[in-house]
């Protein structure tokens, strides 16, 4: 099978094919044609979004496109980021913005109540329409500043609750995909296609 990558994101795009490729290890993963533009990524969900996503990659290479879209769901920020998590902090889509605002909302939150998860929605779009979904969880919590220099995105503050007091940051690529929400979604989108 072949899937052409609908993601921008240099890093997403790795941690896809890595993924999907030690459960599909015949599937080939084609990077995003060049000069498609940006998406507007403007559902109301992470559903939404993954299928936006996907489908313009789908119509414009004429080819299965796979996407994903992620939120970090914090309880004490109920629920923010959420579905505007790349964003949170401005349009710019920078990580270390984001993650600067999301500590600032946290400050005076105890620890016990840092509580958040990853949340990944990931689709395959294919030429006749059809649509396969699938998602992932990783329930942990957020951490008072950033450790670490693995991962991208929020992974220096976010602390998953099987690999405490480990940050995403702090782990190994293949032990993050391990637990991961994004290699949770995969894997279960591997078995449905």
């Amino acid at each position: 099978m072949r899937l052409v990558m609908a993601s921008a994101n240099p890093h997403k795009a790795i941690e896809i094919a890595e993924v999907l490729q030690a459960v599909m290890p015949d599937v080939e993963i084609v990077p995003r044609p060049p000069g498609l533009g940006d998406v507007v990524e403007d559902g109301e969900t992470l559903e939404a979004n993954a299928l936006i996503k996907a489908r313009f990659v789908c119509a414009a290479a004429g080819e299965p496109a796979i996407a994903d879209d992620t939120g970090l769901e914090v309880d004490a920020l109920d629920g923010a980021p959420g579905v505007h998590s790349a964003r949170y902090a401005g349009p710019r889509q920078d990580a270390a913005a984001n993650v600067a605002k999301l500590l600032a909302g946290l400050r005076d939150v105890p620890a016990h109540e840092r509580t958040a998860r990853f949340r990944t929605v990931v689709t395959v779009v294919f030429s006749d329409g059809s649509e396969v979904l699938a998602d992932g969880v990783v329930e942990g919590s957020i951490a008072t500043e950033p450790r670490g220099e693995g991962g991208f995105g929020y992974d220096p503050v976010f602390v998953p609750g099987e690999t405490a007091p480990l940050t995403f940051a702090e782990m190994s690529a293949e032990a993050k995909n391990r637990i991961s929400h994004r290699g949770r979604a995969l894997r279960a989108l591997a078995e449905r296609l």
